[in-house]
């Protein structure tokens, strides 16, 4: 009867945790990307963050948070901002090999003369894993 329980259960493990899986959900704080791109007359350089990924075959699809460092000349009369400002948007990345093809979102504040807005780019960058 012993005999019988392990054999029982080693076919049920190998049954469970034989099969191969094509794509899995991931949470993840970085994942070695970095991108540079284009938004709102401007450049921006940001590396991926908190993120929900998922892995199909040879392409990831991230949906996150992008900490970044904006770059965009101020034309503003009087009071100028610096060009390089930090700055936290959202978007999402596809990575195929390691290639990454990003889509951001960032948001302007208010200012005396603009509502503030959600400005939207793309990007292109490298995966580093």
């Amino acid at each position: 009867m012993k005999n019988f329980f392990y054999a029982a259960g080693l076919l049920i493990f190998g049954l469970c945790f034989s099969q191969e899986t094509s794509s899995k959900v991931k949470m993840s704080f970085f994942d070695g990307i970095a991108v540079v791109g284009y938004v709102d007359h401007g450049a921006f350089i940001n590396f991926t963050g908190p993120n929900v990924s998922l892995t199909h075959k040879n392409v990831k699809f991230i949906l996150g948070m992008l900490p970044s460092l904006r770059i965009k000349e101020d034309h503003s009369t009087g009071t100028k901002n610096s060009p390089i400002m930090p700055t936290l948007g959202a978007g999402l990345t596809m990575v195929y090999k390691k290639i990454a093809f990003q889509i951001p979102a960032y948001y302007n504040s208010k200012t005396a003369d603009q509502n503030g807005s959600w400005k939207v780019g793309v990007g292109l960058g490298y995966s580093f894993k």
